[in-house]
C-alpha cells in the first residue's frame, strides 16, 4: 500500500505504539508497517488513558492543526496545554513519531 500522501494518521486505540519484539530486528507494530507505507507522521499511545482526558488531548491537538499550526507544534502545544491541567499520566502516553 502506498501512504505517500498521507501526513499524519492517529491511531486511536489503546496501546497502539506496542508490538511485538522479533529478534534484532527491533519492535513490529502497526506504526513501523504504516511508516514504511509512507506516512509522513503517526500519533500513537503507549498505555489506556482514560476517554475524557484522550478525547481533550485530541480535540486540542486538532483545533490547533486547523488553525494553521504545524503537526509537530500543534501536538507539542497540546502537551504543554495538557501538563498544566493533569498529571502525566493523562497526557504523556501520546507520541509523535516522524
Amino acid at each position: 500500500m502506498n501512504l505517500d500522501e498521507v501526513d499524519l494518521l492517529v491511531l486511536s486505540a489503546c496501546e497502539t505504539a506496542l508490538g511485538e519484539i522479533k529478534g534484532s530486528d527491533g519492535v513490529y507494530g502497526l506504526q513501523r508497517s504504516f511508516k514504511i507505507a509512507g506516512v509522513k507522521y503517526v500519533i500513537v499511545s503507549l498505555w489506556k488513558v482514560p476517554d475524557n482526558e484522550s478525547k481533550e488531548f485530541m480535540t486540542t491537538f486538532y483545533k490547533l492543526l486547523f488553525q494553521g499550526e504545524l503537526i509537530e507544534l500543534a501536538f507539542n502545544e497540546t502537551k504543554n496545554i495538557m501538563s498544566k491541567k493533569y498529571d502525566p499520566y493523562y497526557w504523556s502516553a501520546f507520541v509523535l513519531t516522524r
